[in-house]
């Protein structure tokens, strides 16, 4: 079974696309989804507290996304600890999760999929573009985030330039370059080779 990454910068349409790939009948693993979830683990949990103070929870299950992105975006060392803490556990679901797939190949998303050295275990990688204006509107209307609290994410992710010299495949989602088209391409591709 084939490992497909798929990564993108914040807001250039990672989870659209993922989507896309998953109604064609692709598993998606969203690493992002799954991170979420690993902050109401109890061990995890303890470890967080134990950086930040209890306070970083508003609940037992819940952590303070805004609290922990406005510490974390402002300090890399802070922002290392949580991923040494979070991107082993991440990796540890999508192992067990690999196990019960049963398709020609998947879809790993995630955001940071470079950052966070996840590519090392793809076969190809899709990287999903959109220009830094688009992408700061697209998450400023999804999250209620500021403008700088924004570019503040963005500057701990890899440039788009980056990110496309080591993808195997780029989508482009701006303007009116419709996704469904390039999406089949890379599919076919990734099944048939042609």
């Amino acid at each position: 079974m084939l490992k497909i990454g798929l990564t993108g910068g914040i807001g250039s349409g990672k989870t659209l696309v993922s989507k896309v790939f998953n109604t064609i009948g692709v598993p998606v693993f969203c690493a992002d989804t799954e991170a979420k979830k690993i902050y109401a683990d109890i061990e995890v949990r303890n470890q967080i507290i134990d950086i930040f103070g209890k306070q970083i929870y508003i609940s037992d299950t819940d952590i303070d996304k805004q609290l922990l992105a406005s510490k974390i975006f402002n300090d890399k060392n802070l922002l290392e600890k949580v991923n040494n803490i979070i991107h082993p556990a991440v990796h540890k679901h999508f192992e067990k999760w690999l196990t019960q797939q049963k398709s020609p190949y998947i879809i790993h998303e995630a955001a940071i999929l470079f950052e966070s050295g996840f590519d090392k275990f793809m076969d190809k990688i899709i990287v999903v573009n959109a220009p830094q204006d688009l992408r700061i509107a697209r998450v400023m209307a999804r999250d209620n985030q500021s403008y700088q609290q924004i570019i503040k994410r963005m500057e701990n992710q890899l440039t788009d330039e980056e990110r496309n010299i080591r993808a195997n495949f780029i989508i482009d989602n701006y303007m009116n370059i419709p996704l469904l088209p390039q999406i089949l391409k890379i599919h076919e591709i990734i099944l048939f080779g042609c």
